[in-house]
C-alpha cells in the first residue's frame, strides 16, 4: 500500500514555506489505518518489547494500537502537570522557546524493554527527551518506530544510534 496517498500535504501550515503531512487523512481511512498499524507490527516482530510509549499527543494513536496489535502495555508520555501520579520530568526545546514532558515514576519497571513509537520523527527533539525520561526510570529502550520520517530534518542523529523503523519516508 502506497501510504502517501493517504497523507494530506498542507502548504504554508504553520507558516510560510513548511508542507505540513497531515495524517489525519490516514487515521480517517480505517482501512490504510489497520495496514499502517500492521505493517509496524510486522518490522518489529524480531524485537522483544515489554511496552510501548507514546509521547503526547500523536504518539497515542500509534503507540496505543501498535502496543494492543503487539500485546503490550502502552506508557503515555504527557506533557508537564498532565499526569496525577509522582512524576519524572524532562525538558526539550522548542522552535520558539522550551517545553516539558513527563512520565509516572512507576510507569516501566527497571530493565523492561521499550519501544517509542509516534507519528512523526523530525528533528528528534521530542524523542531524544522521551528515551532520557525512559532511562530514567529504568527501562532500555530498544528501538523507535513512526509512521512518518522527514529525513532531510536527519532527526535519527539525536537518537544516539537506537534502531529507527519508519514507514514512510519524505
Amino acid at each position: 500500500m502506497n501510504y502517501k496517498d493517504y497523507i494530506r500535504v498542507i502548504e504554508d501550515f504553520p507558516q510560510p514555506g513548511i508542507r505540513f503531512k497531515d495524517i489525519t487523512t490516514l487515521l480517517g481511512d480505517g482501512q490504510a489505518y489497520r495496514a499502517a498499524i500492521e505493517e509496524m507490527k510486522a518490522a518489529l516482530k524480531d524485537k522483544q518489547i515489554d511496552l510501548i510509549a507514546g509521547p503526547e499527543a500523536r504518539g497515542f494513536v500509534i503507540g496505543a494500537p501498535l502496543a494492543l496489535a503487539l500485546g503490550v502495555g502502552f506508557v503515555p508520555i504527557r506533557k508537564s502537570g498532565k499526569l496525577p501520579g509522582e512524576t519524572v520530568e524532562a525538558s526539550y526545546d522548542l522552535e520558539y522557546g522550551k517545553d516539558k514532558l513527563a512520565i509516572h515514576k512507576d510507569a516501566i519497571a527497571p530493565g523492561q524493554r521499550v519501544l517509542i513509537a509516534d507519528d512523526l520523527l523530525a528533528t528528534g527533539g521530542t524523542i531524544a527527551t522521551t528515551m532520557d525520561l525512559i532511562r530514567q526510570v529504568g527501562g532500555e529502550v530498544v528501538g523507535a518506530s513512526f509512521l512518518i520520517e522527514l529525513t532531510y530534518l536527519n532527526g535519527r542523529e539525536k537518537l544516539d544510534g537506537t534502531d529507527v523503523f519508519s514507514l514512510i519516508q519524505y
